[in-house]
Protein backbone atom coordinates (compact mmCIF):
# COMPACT_ATOMS: atom_id res chain seq x y z
CA UNK A 1 0.00 0.00 0.00
CA UNK A 2 1.66 3.72 -1.29
CA UNK A 3 1.95 6.30 1.18
CA UNK A 4 0.28 9.14 0.94
CA UNK A 5 1.60 12.50 -0.40
CA UNK A 6 0.27 16.12 -0.14
CA UNK A 7 1.12 19.19 -2.56
CA UNK A 8 0.15 22.65 -0.78
CA UNK A 9 0.45 25.88 -1.36
CA UNK A 10 1.03 29.37 -0.04
CA UNK A 11 -0.69 31.69 -1.41
CA UNK A 12 1.81 34.56 0.13
CA UNK A 13 1.07 37.94 -2.11
CA UNK A 14 4.76 39.76 -3.28
CA UNK A 15 4.52 42.19 -0.43
CA UNK A 16 4.95 40.29 2.31
CA UNK A 17 8.31 39.29 0.59
CA UNK A 18 9.44 43.12 0.69
CA UNK A 19 8.09 43.04 4.13
CA UNK A 20 10.46 40.04 4.93
CA UNK A 21 13.45 42.08 3.55
CA UNK A 22 12.42 45.20 5.36
CA UNK A 23 11.27 46.49 2.46
CA UNK A 24 8.58 48.95 1.19
CA UNK A 25 5.37 47.31 -0.20
CA UNK A 26 5.56 49.57 -3.06
CA UNK A 27 8.32 48.29 -4.74
CA UNK A 28 5.77 46.14 -5.38
CA UNK A 29 3.79 47.26 -8.44
CA UNK A 30 -0.35 47.04 -8.49
CA UNK A 31 0.18 44.97 -11.47
CA UNK A 32 2.53 42.40 -9.96
CA UNK A 33 0.77 41.95 -6.80
CA UNK A 34 -1.99 39.92 -9.11
CA UNK A 35 0.50 37.36 -10.15
CA UNK A 36 -0.40 35.03 -7.29
CA UNK A 37 -3.65 34.48 -8.04
CA UNK A 38 -4.03 35.68 -11.61
CA UNK A 39 -0.80 33.39 -12.41
CA UNK A 40 0.79 31.03 -9.78
CA UNK A 41 -2.55 29.25 -9.14
CA UNK A 42 -3.16 27.93 -12.42
CA UNK A 43 0.06 26.80 -12.85
CA UNK A 44 0.04 25.15 -9.55
CA UNK A 45 -3.52 23.18 -10.45
CA UNK A 46 -2.05 21.93 -14.05
CA UNK A 47 1.29 20.98 -12.21
CA UNK A 48 -0.73 18.68 -9.78
CA UNK A 49 -2.87 17.36 -11.96
CA UNK A 50 -0.10 17.08 -14.47
CA UNK A 51 0.86 14.31 -11.76
CA UNK A 52 -2.63 12.87 -11.94
CA UNK A 53 -3.39 14.60 -8.38
CA UNK A 54 -4.88 17.26 -6.63
CA UNK A 55 -3.50 19.67 -4.20
CA UNK A 56 -4.34 22.11 -1.21
CA UNK A 57 -4.05 26.24 -1.96
CA UNK A 58 -3.84 27.84 1.60
CA UNK A 59 -5.43 31.28 1.13
CA UNK A 60 -5.12 34.92 2.93
CA UNK A 61 -8.20 35.72 3.31
CA UNK A 62 -7.79 39.56 3.45
CA UNK A 63 -5.92 39.38 -0.26
CA UNK A 64 -8.89 37.56 -2.17
CA UNK A 65 -10.12 40.40 -4.23
CA UNK A 66 -11.96 40.83 -7.39
CA UNK A 67 -9.51 39.59 -9.10
CA UNK A 68 -8.45 36.47 -7.12
CA UNK A 69 -11.92 35.23 -6.93
CA UNK A 70 -12.25 33.55 -10.38
CA UNK A 71 -9.20 31.54 -10.50
CA UNK A 72 -10.20 30.30 -6.48
CA UNK A 73 -13.31 29.06 -7.91
CA UNK A 74 -11.92 27.41 -10.99
CA UNK A 75 -9.60 25.29 -9.02
CA UNK A 76 -12.10 24.45 -6.32
CA UNK A 77 -14.35 22.69 -9.00
CA UNK A 78 -11.12 21.09 -10.41
CA UNK A 79 -11.11 19.26 -7.03
CA UNK A 80 -8.28 21.33 -5.56
CA UNK A 81 -8.72 22.21 -1.60
CA UNK A 82 -9.18 25.71 -0.02
CA UNK A 83 -7.57 25.89 3.08
CA UNK A 84 -6.57 29.03 5.65
CA UNK A 85 -3.42 30.61 5.97
CA UNK A 86 -5.52 33.55 8.21
CA UNK A 87 -6.97 36.40 7.23
CA UNK A 88 -4.45 39.19 7.48
CA UNK A 89 -1.24 37.25 7.61
CA UNK A 90 0.03 38.69 10.17
CA UNK A 91 3.48 37.23 11.56
CA UNK A 92 2.94 37.64 15.34
CA UNK A 93 -0.81 36.47 14.84
CA UNK A 94 0.77 33.82 17.47
CA UNK A 95 1.48 37.04 19.63
CA UNK A 96 -2.31 38.29 19.82
CA UNK A 97 -4.37 38.06 22.64
CA UNK A 98 -7.11 35.43 22.26
CA UNK A 99 -10.12 37.55 20.95
CA UNK A 100 -7.91 38.98 18.12
CA UNK A 101 -6.64 35.44 16.66
CA UNK A 102 -10.05 34.54 17.00
CA UNK A 103 -11.94 37.27 15.30
CA UNK A 104 -8.74 36.48 12.68
CA UNK A 105 -9.50 32.97 12.13
CA UNK A 106 -13.25 33.62 11.74
CA UNK A 107 -13.16 36.56 8.84
CA UNK A 108 -10.58 33.69 7.26
CA UNK A 109 -13.21 30.89 7.30
CA UNK A 110 -15.69 33.48 5.91
CA UNK A 111 -13.98 34.25 3.07
CA UNK A 112 -13.64 30.55 2.08
CA UNK A 113 -16.92 29.74 2.70
CA UNK A 114 -17.78 32.35 0.28
CA UNK A 115 -15.72 31.11 -2.38
CA UNK A 116 -17.39 27.32 -2.03
CA UNK A 117 -15.14 25.87 0.48
CA UNK A 118 -16.95 23.11 2.41
CA UNK A 119 -16.29 23.11 6.09
CA UNK A 120 -14.25 21.93 7.90
CA UNK A 121 -11.39 23.38 6.67
CA UNK A 122 -7.48 23.49 7.14
CA UNK A 123 -4.94 25.73 8.69
CA UNK A 124 -1.60 26.94 8.62
CA UNK A 125 -0.56 29.51 10.49
CA UNK A 126 1.36 32.72 9.17
CA UNK A 127 5.08 32.04 8.99
CA UNK A 128 4.41 28.54 10.32
CA UNK A 129 4.48 30.02 13.67
CA UNK A 130 2.18 28.75 16.41
CA UNK A 131 1.61 29.23 19.93
CA UNK A 132 -0.96 27.02 22.68
CA UNK A 133 -3.12 30.15 22.19
CA UNK A 134 -3.50 29.94 18.59
CA UNK A 135 -3.54 26.24 18.30
CA UNK A 136 -6.53 26.41 20.94
CA UNK A 137 -7.94 28.81 18.48
CA UNK A 138 -7.87 26.30 15.40
CA UNK A 139 -9.29 23.68 17.92
CA UNK A 140 -12.17 25.45 18.78
CA UNK A 141 -12.88 27.14 15.11
CA UNK A 142 -13.16 23.01 14.09
CA UNK A 143 -10.44 23.28 11.68
CA UNK A 144 -9.92 20.02 10.09
CA UNK A 145 -6.17 19.89 10.66
CA UNK A 146 -3.45 22.23 11.09
CA UNK A 147 -0.42 22.15 8.50
CA UNK A 148 1.67 24.42 10.45
CA UNK A 149 4.99 22.54 12.14
CA UNK A 150 8.14 22.59 9.97
CA UNK A 151 10.75 21.05 12.29
CA UNK A 152 13.84 21.75 10.06
CA UNK A 153 16.84 22.67 11.73
CA UNK A 154 18.79 24.01 8.21
CA UNK A 155 15.48 26.52 7.66
CA UNK A 156 15.17 28.21 11.47
CA UNK A 157 18.76 28.62 11.45
CA UNK A 158 19.22 30.34 8.04
CA UNK A 159 16.02 32.39 9.48
CA UNK A 160 17.86 33.57 12.54
CA UNK A 161 20.98 34.29 10.96
CA UNK A 162 18.69 36.21 8.24
CA UNK A 163 17.30 38.42 10.93
CA UNK A 164 20.55 39.66 12.54
CA UNK A 165 21.70 40.17 9.03
CA UNK A 166 18.99 42.74 8.58
CA UNK A 167 19.50 43.95 12.54
CA UNK A 168 23.15 44.57 12.03
CA UNK A 169 21.96 46.57 8.94
CA UNK A 170 19.25 48.75 10.55
CA UNK A 171 16.82 47.14 8.48
CA UNK A 172 13.12 45.62 10.21
CA UNK A 173 11.85 42.74 9.33
CA UNK A 174 8.22 41.52 9.30
CA UNK A 175 8.98 37.97 10.37
CA UNK A 176 9.54 36.29 13.76
CA UNK A 177 11.75 34.24 14.82
CA UNK A 178 9.57 30.77 16.32
CA UNK A 179 10.83 29.08 19.51
CA UNK A 180 13.46 26.28 18.72
CA UNK A 181 11.05 23.69 20.40
CA UNK A 182 9.59 23.43 17.30
CA UNK A 183 12.91 21.43 16.05
CA UNK A 184 11.90 18.41 18.54
CA UNK A 185 8.31 18.00 16.82
CA UNK A 186 7.65 15.02 14.99
CA UNK A 187 8.11 14.39 11.22
CA UNK A 188 5.22 12.06 10.92
CA UNK A 189 1.20 13.38 11.78
CA UNK A 190 0.44 13.40 15.29
CA UNK A 191 -2.00 15.05 17.67
CA UNK A 192 -0.68 17.94 19.57
CA UNK A 193 -0.98 19.24 23.21
CA UNK A 194 -2.41 23.03 22.86
CA UNK A 195 -0.08 23.84 25.58
CA UNK A 196 2.92 22.43 23.80
CA UNK A 197 2.44 22.65 20.00
CA UNK A 198 5.74 20.94 19.22
CA UNK A 199 4.38 17.92 21.64
CA UNK A 200 2.17 14.93 21.02
CA UNK A 201 -0.63 14.88 23.12
CA UNK A 202 -5.01 14.35 22.91
CA UNK A 203 -6.01 17.47 20.97
CA UNK A 204 -9.24 16.38 18.85
CA UNK A 205 -6.86 17.90 16.24
CA UNK A 206 -4.59 16.34 13.50
CA UNK A 207 -0.87 17.81 12.50
CA UNK A 208 0.62 17.50 9.21
CA UNK A 209 3.92 18.46 9.52
CA UNK A 210 5.73 19.72 6.27
CA UNK A 211 8.08 17.18 5.50
CA UNK A 212 11.92 17.24 6.67
CA UNK A 213 14.39 14.51 6.18
CA UNK A 214 15.56 11.84 9.57
CA UNK A 215 18.49 13.56 11.57
CA UNK A 216 19.44 16.30 9.74
CA UNK A 217 15.83 17.42 9.02
CA UNK A 218 17.02 18.91 6.00
CA UNK A 219 13.43 21.00 4.53
CA UNK A 220 12.10 19.18 1.76
CA UNK A 221 9.76 22.27 -0.06
CA UNK A 222 9.38 24.08 -2.92
CA UNK A 223 12.35 26.28 -1.69
CA UNK A 224 14.93 23.88 -1.67
CA UNK A 225 13.73 21.40 -4.88
CA UNK A 226 14.14 24.85 -7.18
CA UNK A 227 17.50 26.18 -5.45
CA UNK A 228 19.37 22.84 -4.40
CA UNK A 229 22.08 21.36 -6.24
CA UNK A 230 20.07 18.24 -8.14
CA UNK A 231 22.34 15.48 -6.31
CA UNK A 232 20.48 16.93 -2.96
CA UNK A 233 17.38 16.66 -4.33
CA UNK A 234 17.47 13.16 -5.31
CA UNK A 235 19.51 12.74 -1.79
CA UNK A 236 16.89 14.01 0.37
CA UNK A 237 14.16 12.73 -1.45
CA UNK A 238 15.48 9.23 -1.59
CA UNK A 239 15.44 9.33 2.40
CA UNK A 240 11.47 10.15 2.29
CA UNK A 241 10.09 8.12 -0.62
CA UNK A 242 9.27 5.06 2.07
CA UNK A 243 7.58 6.88 4.69
CA UNK A 244 4.18 6.61 5.11
CA UNK A 245 3.22 10.21 4.45
CA UNK A 246 5.06 12.86 2.53
CA UNK A 247 4.14 17.13 2.55
CA UNK A 248 5.54 18.70 0.01
CA UNK A 249 4.94 22.50 0.48
CA UNK A 250 5.47 25.28 -2.32
CA UNK A 251 4.83 29.02 -2.36
CA UNK A 252 3.42 31.40 -5.20
CA UNK A 253 6.89 32.62 -5.49
CA UNK A 254 8.09 28.87 -6.47
CA UNK A 255 5.93 29.43 -9.70
CA UNK A 256 7.28 32.72 -10.77
CA UNK A 257 10.05 34.05 -12.63
CA UNK A 258 11.52 37.92 -13.19
CA UNK A 259 9.66 36.84 -16.75
CA UNK A 260 6.19 37.61 -15.19
CA UNK A 261 7.05 41.06 -14.43
CA UNK A 262 8.70 40.89 -10.63
CA UNK A 263 10.48 44.24 -9.52
CA UNK A 264 14.43 44.70 -9.79
CA UNK A 265 14.53 45.40 -6.07
CA UNK A 266 12.39 42.01 -4.97
CA UNK A 267 13.79 39.93 -7.17
CA UNK A 268 17.86 41.26 -5.77
CA UNK A 269 16.41 40.56 -2.69
CA UNK A 270 14.80 36.97 -2.74
CA UNK A 271 17.17 34.80 -4.69
CA UNK A 272 14.98 32.37 -5.83
CA UNK A 273 12.76 35.29 -8.26
CA UNK A 274 16.60 35.15 -10.04
CA UNK A 275 15.40 31.56 -11.83
CA UNK A 276 12.96 31.51 -14.68
CA UNK A 277 9.75 29.97 -14.24
CA UNK A 278 10.28 27.80 -16.62
CA UNK A 279 13.31 26.31 -14.99
CA UNK A 280 11.20 25.73 -11.69
CA UNK A 281 8.23 24.29 -12.91
CA UNK A 282 10.20 21.61 -14.85
CA UNK A 283 12.45 20.62 -11.64
CA UNK A 284 8.76 20.48 -9.80
CA UNK A 285 7.03 18.96 -12.68
CA UNK A 286 9.86 16.09 -12.43
CA UNK A 287 9.50 15.77 -8.94
CA UNK A 288 5.90 15.66 -8.76
CA UNK A 289 6.55 12.80 -11.30
CA UNK A 290 8.48 11.06 -8.52
CA UNK A 291 5.58 11.81 -5.95
CA UNK A 292 2.86 9.95 -8.02
CA UNK A 293 5.46 7.05 -8.41
CA UNK A 294 5.61 6.27 -5.12
CA UNK A 295 2.79 8.02 -3.49
CA UNK A 296 -0.96 8.25 -3.71
CA UNK A 297 -1.47 12.04 -4.43
CA UNK A 298 -3.98 13.62 -2.22
CA UNK A 299 -5.19 16.92 -0.64
CA UNK A 300 -3.93 17.65 2.60
CA UNK A 301 -7.78 17.22 3.72
CA UNK A 302 -8.07 14.05 2.07
CA UNK A 303 -4.65 12.67 3.92
CA UNK A 304 -5.77 13.97 7.68
CA UNK A 305 -9.05 12.35 6.98
CA UNK A 306 -7.06 9.17 6.02
CA UNK A 307 -4.44 9.21 8.22
CA UNK A 308 -6.61 10.19 11.56
CA UNK A 309 -7.12 6.49 12.61
CA UNK A 310 -3.52 5.56 12.49
CA UNK A 311 -2.45 7.09 16.19
CA UNK A 312 0.72 9.72 16.13
CA UNK A 313 3.39 9.45 13.60
CA UNK A 314 6.80 8.88 14.32
CA UNK A 315 9.56 11.38 15.65
CA UNK A 316 13.21 11.44 13.84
Amino acid sequence: MPGLAAISLDLDGLPHYAALHGLSPEVVSAEARGLVHRVAVPRFAELVEGAGGRGTLFVIGGEVDAGARPPLEDVLRRGHELASHSFGHDYALSRAPASDIDRDLARAQEVLLSLGAPAPLGFRAPGYTLSPALLRAVVARGHAYDASIFPAAPYWAAKALTLGWLQVRGRRSAAILDSPRVLLAPRLPYRPDPDRPERRGSAPLLELPMSVTPAARVPFIGTFVVLAPWPFVRAAYARLRGEPFLSLELHALDLLGPEDGLSAELTRAQPDLRLAGATKLARLREVLQWLARDFRLVPLREAAHSLDGTGPGAGG
